[in-house]
């Protein structure tokens, strides 16, 4: 079985800033708006980082599960790892057998869906899920979170692909040692699990925030024009790192 990093969720107060430095800094395109996280309180936007995607959330009402993460970690951030897999069942009974708790799942025919509840994983939302159907497995395949045709919207002249996902926690090795348990991967010496295209790293928090995903690795095709467009912004942190939505984004 493989377990790849497909896409990254970011949350915030409001979409649009988001969205348009996303579009300014990293050159991303949004490929679809997905009208279902209405019925959640939300409006969303997602961008294709190569073949997996960062998509931002954003509540449009009171009292919505985003809302109130948004006041756990003190403002904006990383908020979701989702993960796709070839083989959902035996995941799913996985996550039975250790007792882990969903937050939220559905099935259709063309599409599994288990988001795991942070309070049993530690650090985030944990998601794995699985695209059915024809080419469901192409690296470039279908994503139904993404709409029908989210490789139109491709652009890999700045950014080519989502490396690594930093997660910053109180106890890095516990929290480390849960997600392998659930993934079934081991874990490495320096705190990380490695995925068929990406690592997740299990750091401390160092940065007066909560735990939380804290940061991304994205490999780039121009370094020079995205510092350039994020010191235009104020979002440049130094060589090889900007800071956009409450995350730190390295740059690779």
């Amino acid at each position: 079985m493989w377990l790849r990093l497909r896409q990254i969720a970011l949350v915030a107060p409001q979409l649009a800033p988001v969205e348009q430095a996303l579009v300014t800094v990293l050159g991303l395109t949004v490929c679809f708006r997905d009208p279902g996280v209405g019925q959640f309180g939300l409006e969303n936007a997602l961008l294709p980082v190569g073949d997996q995607l960062l998509e931002v959330v954003a509540p449009t009402q009171e009292s919505t599960a985003a809302g109130r993460y948004l006041k756990r970690r003190g403002g904006p951030g990383g908020y979701m790892v989702i993960t796709q897999c070839d083989a959902h069942a035996p995941r799913r009974a996985r996550v039975e057998s250790l007792g882990v708790r969903l937050a939220h799942e559905f099935s259709t025919a063309s599409f599994s869906n288990m988001q795991l509840h942070p309070k049993d994983t530690g650090a985030t939302f944990f998601e794995i899920d699985e695209q059915k159907g024809a080419g469901a497995h192409d690296l470039d395949g279908p994503w139904m979170p993404a709409g029908p045709d989210w490789q139109r919207a491709k652009s890999t002249e700045r950014v080519t692909g989502i490396v690594a996902a930093e997660l910053q926690c109180d106890h890095p090795d516990e929290v480390a040692a849960r997600w392998g348990e659930i993934a079934e991967i081991s874990v490495n010496q320096d705190c990380s699990l490695t995925l068929d295209n990406a690592s997740l790293r299990f750091v401390p928090c160092t940065d007066g925030r909560p735990e939380g995903l804290g940061a991304i690795d994205v490999s780039t095709a121009d370094k020079a024009a995205i510092l350039a467009s994020a010191q235009a912004i104020g979002a440049r942190r130094g060589d090889h790192q900007i800071y956009l939505c409450g995350m730190r984004i390295n740059l690779v």
